[in-house]
């Protein structure tokens, strides 16, 4: 069985992680090998972060940052649940359509040339 430090995800800006954990959470979601009872704690999370009655701090002003933080806890914690092996899975097929994406965009350096049509 794989330990839980063999999950690795790769190092990126804020909004490239962002992105790749959403597709993550997608994934694992769709996968079957996740029980059932774990793919309830995302959607209960974002159940939470909808509901439009503030359940936990009733101050005005805070209302978004106890619904970031359930939420946020939330898709981390369903990670963390998931079972490593399917989660390294995952983790490798992203990684390796975002190094693919990175190396299709390379930048090449060259001279150009005007070719004129003459008439005839």
């Amino acid at each position: 069985m794989a330990d839980k430090k063999d999950i690795v995800i790769p190092p990126q800006g804020m909004w490239r992680g962002l992105v790749l954990r959403s597709k993550l959470i997608l994934r694992l979601l769709g996968d079957k090998r996740v029980s059932p009872w774990l793919k309830m704690i995302p959607i209960g999370a974002l159940a939470y972060v909808v509901w439009p009655f503030d359940l936990i701090m009733g101050i005005p002003g805070l209302d978004a940052v106890d619904d970031i933080g359930v939420f946020s806890f939330g898709m981390y914690f369903f990670i963390e649940m998931c079972p490593p092996e399917v989660v390294n899975e995952h983790v490798k097929a992203l990684s390796a359509n975002t190094s693919a994406a990175d190396q299709s965009g390379e930048v090449v350096d060259a001279e150009s040339v005007e070719v004129k049509k003459d008439k005839e």
